[in-house]
């Protein structure tokens, strides 16, 4: 065991103290009333990363949230350089959401730590920062040239980090960048996502009368917004569950037999699907198995609609407007602004002349793929091996990190997805926990892989 491990072994329970201390900053990205928490996040973190020993520490301002930036270029000009990306700030939370402690007041329980953020990300990055710790301490140096970018906007889509990475090659060169932004199917099987999905949000307003009225002496004569949303929304998938908008899958890449193969190996078994989504049977596209549809098809959803009154009671009005928010889940090759036009073009072709439809796309991320035959996923794969004592297997995932495709087109450099978390961590519900003994292994995981990476495996 190196100096690095030892370390580690020592301090761990420190580390999780620090931790802790991290995720009792409410970072809440979303709410204005917490943008001085996401501050003091930041300058939480900054400080933590001074401390260690990188020489070089900034917190960046944009135009909401900061940026930090840090580095340490002790390894020499002819040392690679690993570019590490997370983010500090969380989803909302409420103890009313159904959360058994304050999401924000950490708690430890049968092994798991329990707070808002505490996988997603907080846990997972400052894995990373500690284990740069452990490399740095007592007079030791890293193998390699180190340099984080952590971000205060990634709940929020990442606003202003694509031109951050984009104004800043320079600053950025690295040889591999890393991120450890998601989960693995169980804590004995480590995993590697080689495949994010896209996005593209679009919003409908449906306009009909000039104001509301009344549903007896208009009912019947007027074309009832809500009505025509509720159709038009009808329309955008086919009885079977496939998308119905025109050449929505036409730049779809097929998936190949041996894919689908491997893919298998980490798919949810139908009992396991309806125990954790509650739902009583599956549905989608044809021709898919669950995860197939959840990782490597694209989708569009409905993420809520409303129009007219619903509060207790009735109020017998015809409103004036209905509204809905739409996402599209993209895979590679298809091109977020391209489905954006093709969606919004089909609901402006199927809205009734009744109503008056307004859509709006509001903003769009590419898919990302991540070669898994280089050097540094082979690094990755030695050093999973080694923290966790398996090889882990290869996944797709359905969420979005725009960061992924930012960094492949700007820095031209390989990204690993080393999740460091469980799929199963509670991101962006109620009791999110982190497996103590998963922070641990992340660690020493990192460490590894800093290390097979220096020395050019």
């Amino acid at each position: 065991m190196s100096q690095a491990h030892d370390y580690v072994k020592s301090n761990f329970e420190q580390f999780k103290g620090q931790l802790f201390d991290l995720l009792r900053i409410p970072s809440i990205s979303t709410s204005a009333e917490h943008a001085g928490e996401v501050q003091r996040a930041a300058e939480w973190l900054a400080a933590d990363l001074e401390r260690i020993g990188m020489h070089s520490v900034e917190i960046i301002p944009t135009g909401r949230h900061p940026i930090i930036y840090a580095e340490w270029m002790g390894a020499g000009e002819g040392a690679k350089t690993i570019l590490i990306y997370g983010h500090y700030d969380v989803q909302p939370a409420l103890k009313s959401d159904g959360w058994a402690n304050e999401p924000f007041d950490p708690v430890e329980r049968d092994g798991f730590i329990y707070a808002r953020g505490a996988s997603d990300d907080k846990g997972q990055v400052f894995a990373h920062i500690k284990a740069v710790e452990a490399l740095l301490a007592n007079g030791g140096k890293s193998p390699v040239n180190i340099k984080f970018v952590i971000e205060g906007e990634e709940e929020i889509g990442s606003t202003h980090l694509g031109d951050f990475v984009a104004n800043n090659k320079a600053k950025l060169a690295a040889d591999v960048c890393v991120i450890s932004d998601s989960g693995m199917p169980t804590p004995e099987q480590p995993s590697i996502v080689y495949a994010l999905r896209g996005l593209t949000t679009l919003e409908i307003e449906v306009f009909g009368p000039a104001t509301d009225l009344h549903s007896g002496t208009y009912g019947g004569s007027v074309h009832n917004p809500v009505q025509a949303l509720a159709e038009i929304i009808a329309q955008l998938h086919n009885p079977d569950g496939s998308i119905a908008v025109p050449n929505f899958y036409d730049d779809v890449l097929p998936l190949s037999d041996e894919e689908r193969t491997e893919l298998q190996k980490t798919g949810m078994t139908e009992a396991v699907w309806r125990q954790t989504t509650g739902a009583p049977k599956p549905w989608g596209e044809p021709g898919f198995a669950t995860h197939e549809r959840t990782g490597a098809r694209p989708t569009l959803e409905i993420n809520g609609m409303a129009g007219g009154y619903y509060e207790p009671g009735f109020k017998t009005v015809l409103p004036a407007k209905a509204w809905a928010k739409i996402s599209c889940r993209l895979v590679a090759n298809q091109d977020p602004e391209v489905i954006g036009g093709l969606v919004r073009d089909y609901i402006m072709n199927i809205s009734p002349a009744t109503v008056r439809t307004e859509v709006t796309v509001v903003r769009g991320a590419p898919a990302a793929f991540v070669d898994i035959r280089t050097p540094e996923m082979k690094a990755a794969i030695s050093a999973y091996e080694q923290g966790w004592g398996k090889k882990p297997v290869f996944m797709r995932e359905g969420g979005s990190i725009p960061v992924v495709s930012d960094f492949q087109k700007e820095l031209s450099a390989p990204v690993i997805l080393m999740g460091l978390g469980l799929n199963d961590d509670g991101a962006h519900s109620p009791n999110e926990h982190f497996m103590v003994e998963m922070f641990r292994k992340g660690i020493n995981t990192a460490i590894y892989f800093y290390e097979a990476i220096g020395a050019g495996e």
